[in-house]
């Protein structure tokens, strides 16, 4: 299943989020998941066999984070 930014995925804990960021990182890709009905629910996560498991790595997260940014960035470029 591919996933890309803007795609709305449930999760397991039966909340709707939508994709805003996408890189690759390590061998891996993550993603930045916003909660559809409560932006401040945020989730970083991996993609493994078909799964997305959920990242809780702060270090990991903060070297991810500018990188998320910059993706999302050049998509919002890519649109105007």
């Amino acid at each position: 299943m591919k996933i890309d930014i803007k795609d709305i995925l449930a999760l397991n804990d039966n909340n709707e989020y939508v994709v805003t960021s996408i890189v690759n990182y390590d061998n891996k890709t993550y993603y930045y998941l916003v909660d559809i009905k409560n932006t401040s629910n945020i989730k970083f996560c991996y993609r493994e066999n078909d799964e997305l498991i959920e990242i809780e790595n702060k270090k990991l997260i903060t070297k991810l984070l500018p990188m998320f940014f910059e993706t999302a960035k050049n998509v919002i470029e890519n649109i105007n």
